[in-house]
C-alpha cells in the first residue's frame, strides 16, 4: 500500500458553493482522517470583507494560507481539507512541507453554483463573490478535476473523488 493510501493528504478545492466542505467532511469520514475547513482560519477582518461582498486580495490571503498550511503540517497521518486554493501560487503555499498533498477541484457549472449560493444561509461567502472567484481560478497539472453533475448527491461526489484518486476507504471491522 502506498503512502498516499495509508495517510492521504487531500485538499478539496474550488470556488464558493462548490461543496468543498460537505464533500471534504465525507471524504475525511470515509478515510478515517481529520477534516480541516480552511474557512475556520480566516481572520475576522477577512470574514467581514467577504460578508460585505468584497473579494480578498493576496495580502489578505497569504497569512490565511500560511495558517492553513501550518494546520496541514500538524496532520502527519493524513488529512482532508476544504480550501478554495484558486491559484497555483496559493496551492504552492499550502503544499509547502506537506508531502503528498493532492488537490481535487470540484468542477461545478457556474449556473448551478449561483443557484446554490442564492439559497445558502448562514455563510459569509455569497453570490457576490462568485464572479471574482471564477476569474481567479487557475487550474493546471497540479490539480485533479472531478466533474460534479448538478444532480449528484454529496455521497456520489465523494465516491467519485475517491475513485479518481485511486483511494479505498479502510474497511470497517464486522461484528
Amino acid at each position: 500500500m502506498s503512502n498516499h493510501q495509508r495517510s492521504p493528504r487531500i485538499v478539496v478545492m474550488g470556488v464558493t458553493g462548490a461543496g468543498k466542505t460537505t464533500v471534504g467532511r465525507l471524504l475525511a469520514r470515509e478515510l478515517g482522517v481529520p477534516f480541516l475547513d480552511a474557512d475556520d482560519f480566516h481572520s475576522p477582518t477577512a470574514i467581514a470583507s467577504m460578508r460585505a461582498g468584497h473579494p480578498l486580495g493576496d495580502e489578505q490571503r497569504l497569512p490565511w494560507l500560511r495558517r492553513v498550511n501550518a494546520a496541514l503540517r500538524r496532520q502527519p497521518d493524513g488529512v482532508t481539507s476544504a480550501c478554495s486554493a484558486l491559484e497555483r501560487s496559493y496551492r504552492d503555499v499550502l503544499r509547502d512541507g506537506v508531502d503528498g498533498l493532492r488537490f481535487v477541484f470540484l468542477d461545478v457549472d457556474a449556473k448551478v453554483l449561483a443557484e446554490r449560493l442564492q439559497s445558502r444561509v448562514g455563510h459569509y461567502a455569497g453570490v457576490d463573490l462568485l464572479p471574482s472567484q471564477l476569474a481567479t481560478l487557475e487550474l493546471g497539472d497540479d490539480v485533479l478535476a472531478v466533474p460534479v453533475p448538478s444532480t449528484a448527491t454529496p455521497q456520489v461526489v465523494a465516491s467519485s473523488v475517491l475513485d479518481a484518486l485511486g483511494l479505498t476507504p479502510p474497511s470497517t471491522p464486522r461484528e
